[in-house]
């Protein structure tokens, strides 16, 4: 069933059950697609809107960070409410030490000596780990290889 259909089940459901959490945060993800779609001026297929949703989980993670600085629980909670309900959407994430075994790859492939190659290995390591890993994840286990190297 692609992604579109299935948040549109989601949000009837949302909508019969009454929870007003879930509801907002399909609407709204429905209305990013949308605005996306008009944008690029066609329909996104399901790659696109998984592209919307990680940049959507994305944006709800560096929104927790900051509002947890800030002291805002009653903010951190309801971001992390609505990453609940993103995440499952999204691909199964890649674990620490699947992403070191994807760096030690792209190290080897590119050659790297040091961390001076950061830029060779990431370009070689974030089409294979496109919506399965954060950036900054990635990015702190390759410098912390091209460190040991």
């Amino acid at each position: 069933m692609p992604l579109k259909t299935r948040l549109n089940d989601e949000l009837k459901d949302a909508m019969r059950s009454g929870d007003t959490t879930r509801r907002t945060t399909i609407r709204y993800l429905l209305s990013v697609i949308q605005n996306e779609e008009i944008a690029k001026r066609t329909e996104l297929d399901d790659e696109g809107i998984l592209a919307v949703l990680s940049r959507q989980a994305q944006q709800r993670r560096d929104s927790i960070e900051a509002f947890e600085k800030a002291d805002r629980q009653d903010l951190v909670d309801k971001e992390k409410a609505e990453l609940d309900f993103i995440l499952p959407y999204l691909p199964q994430q890649l674990s620490a030490d699947e992403i070191k075994e994807l760096v030690g790859q792209a190290i080897s492939d590119v050659g790297a000596s040091g961390p001076g190659d950061m830029g060779k290995v990431m370009s070689q390591v974030m089409p294979r780990v496109k919506g399965r890993a954060e950036g900054k994840q990635v990015s702190s286990i390759v410098n912390d290889l091209l460190k040991a190297v």
